[in-house]
């Protein structure tokens, strides 16, 4: 198949998966206005539709390795595109994001991340968010769930590095949770940026906890080794020589 004919295979399913979101939202509005079930049910719906339509509209099989936690754990994971915070969304009861603020304000996208009790962090304010969240757990409001955050804070294509940032180990310590590292080889399908998406097989992979307790720069250094390493195997098998 021709790069340009992918392209707009590619275009077609970027556009009509945001199309969806609307329908899906609208459906589900009345039962997500009264319960976080709905929310979680919505976002859900319109999950599988965005990795079955990627199948057949853009080649992008999808497979998720490992076992998904399904009690209160914190989740830290590699972020390569969208794609693996659906895929890691799916995989789970019910999902929570440390979010960038800007997203609140997202039409539909917004309204609902905020009933599943993700939380907003403003740009370069991640320390005041951890203090809150450990707050609001500690006090019994903070949504029940799995905390999904980015150690590297955005996305980072296959191939770059990056620093893993200390609030993650700061939250870590705060919430004394496991934390389940996971790794992903989506970006190489599903790029941070551009409309192009590649067939292939996209694979997140949940890896053995981290059990709580253990030092900052101990749990640091674990956690960057197991993300790093799987993600780097999954790219190599995928073909990536990078």
């Amino acid at each position: 198949m021709s790069y340009a004919v992918q392209w707009l295979r590619s275009l077609i399913y970027v556009m009509q998966i945001y199309f969806m979101m609307l329908p899906i939202g609208v459906v589900y509005l009345p039962w997500a206005l009264l319960s976080r079930r709905g929310a979680i049910g919505a976002c859900k719906a319109w999950s599988r539709w965005a990795i079955w339509s990627a199948r057949w509209m853009v080649g992008i099989r999808t497979e998720v390795r490992g076992t998904p936690p399904q009690g209160e754990v914190m989740i830290a994971a590699k972020h390569q595109s969208f794609l693996d915070i659906i895929l890691i969304f799916m995989s789970i009861p019910a999902g929570k994001f440390i979010m960038k603020r800007e997203l609140v304000y997202a039409p539909i996208i917004g309204q609902y991340a905020l009933k599943l009790g993700c939380v907003p962090v403003d740009r370069g304010k991640r320390s005041q968010a951890i203090k809150k969240m450990v707050n609001d757990v500690e006090k019994g409001r903070a949504a029940p769930g799995q905390l999904i955050i980015y150690p590297q804070g955005t996305r980072i294509p296959p191939g770059v590095k990056a620093p893993y940032k200390v609030g993650t180990a700061v939250l870590y310590q705060e919430l004394g949770q496991p934390c389940v590292p996971v790794a992903t080889n989506v970006g190489l399908f599903w790029p941070k940026r551009g409309i192009y998406r590649k067939p292939g097989l996209a694979v997140v992979e949940f890896l053995p906890e981290i059990a709580p307790g253990k030092s900052k720069e101990a749990f640091m250094a674990e956690l960057e080794q197991a993300v790093e390493g799987a993600s780097e195997r999954l790219a190599r098998e995928a073909g990536f020589e990078g």
